[in-house]
């Protein structure tokens, strides 16, 4: 006979109901104390027993439980009750490269718009791939979304291979060579240096010449420059590329642009317009990237190039409370101040 596709519908239906029943069960015999945290679960010939449950219904079930953070799976174990049911319906994993101002807004934003249906737990990788890769693969089955920013020298894409593409939500890079529709909310870092510096012309032309500061250390670095000399050869600005902070190179009629990991870079160039006695804003121009509440009082303020890592938070926050695939670039603004 025939299948029909309201037959497989009911099919799946029925299906679902009975991998959330173990879930129910385990759930209750935890809330009765008859399993404490710590305890071992009955082993899947014991629930196939007693629930009369194949073993494909049973793993779902289980997996559903990982998800939720309420067990946890030990190899060659079995199972073990991590923790009580909670009435969070999502567990997000969060795994950061590091944690500064931009970083901790992001946070702060996604944690505020999930707190009342998600636990977030954040993780730190430190450019370390081999980190990285064991985070991701001791946590595969623990959380039903992967929100992940990678920023690393070597190629990540196979092990964010092994995330589900409906789990992954890529931050901040628009990693390549990853499969599936998932949703990403990147930065261009190249189109927003470009647009940035356009919308700067006007400031730009009072100084001789525009010197990008982009450290060898930063990832995105290449996209930066692509972005900066297209926009300086399209409009014939004289200009240079430095991995440092040079005095010797340091003349009045310069304008910055820099990208450090920690401002070292601003805080080095304001030193030397200091000692040489060169106003910010007239003698010499700086333009830094990402927008804190101390460049905004610095020197009567240093004029950014800005993303939004509130707006990057929200639309995190969506794709995850919407069920919805994502990928969009993340909005940049341009703040002038005293410096340019």
């Amino acid at each position: 006979m025939q299948t029909t596709a309201t037959d497989s519908f009911a099919a799946s239906v029925n299906q679902r109901m009975k991998y959330m029943q173990l879930v129910d069960h385990i759930n209750g015999l935890i809330e009765s104390d008859k399993l404490h945290i710590g305890d071992r679960l009955p082993s899947l010939k014991q629930f196939e027993k007693e629930l009369g449950m194949s073993k494909e219904t049973l793993l779902k079930g289980l997996n559903h439980l990982l998800e939720k953070g309420i067990i946890e799976s030990v190899y060659r174990k079995g199972y073990y009750v991590k923790k009580k049911s909670v009435d969070h319906t999502y567990r997000v994993f969060l795994l950061l490269d590091k944690m500064n101002i931009m970083r901790d807004r992001f946070y702060h934003t996604l944690f505020d718009q999930l707190k009342d249906v998600a636990d977030v737990d954040v993780y730190f990788h430190h450019h370390n791939l081999k980190v990285f890769e064991n985070l991701i693969r001791e946590n595969l089955n623990s959380y039903t979304h992967f929100v992940i920013a990678t920023f690393l020298k070597e190629d990540p894409a196979a092990v964010l291979n092994l995330i589900p593409p409906q789990k992954r939500i890529i931050i901040d890079y628009n990693q390549p060579h990853l499969q599936g529709e998932y949703s990403c909310i990147f930065q261009d870092f190249e189109h927003d240096i470009y647009d940035g510096l356009n919308q700067l012309r006007k400031q730009l032309a009072n100084y001789k010449k525009l010197i990008l500061i982009a450290p060898t250390a930063a990832t995105h670095a290449h996209h930066v420059l692509d972005g900066f000399q297209r926009f300086c050869t399209e409009h014939q600005f004289c200009y240079a590329i430095e991995h440092e902070v040079e005095a010797r190179s340091f003349r009045k009629g310069n304008a910055y642009i820099t990208f450090s990991r920690y401002d070292t870079d601003d805080v080095a160039l304001i030193k030397l317009a200091r000692s040489k006695g060169y106003q910010l804003g007239k003698d010499i121009g700086l333009i830094s990237y990402n927008d804190t509440a101390v460049k905004e009082v610095l020197e009567d303020g240093i004029t950014v190039i800005s993303t939004d890592f509130e707006a990057m938070g929200k639309a995190v926050s969506r794709a995850i409370i919407n069920r919805e695939t994502i990928v969009a670039r993340n909005p940049t603004q341009v703040i002038v101040r005293r410096s340019l």
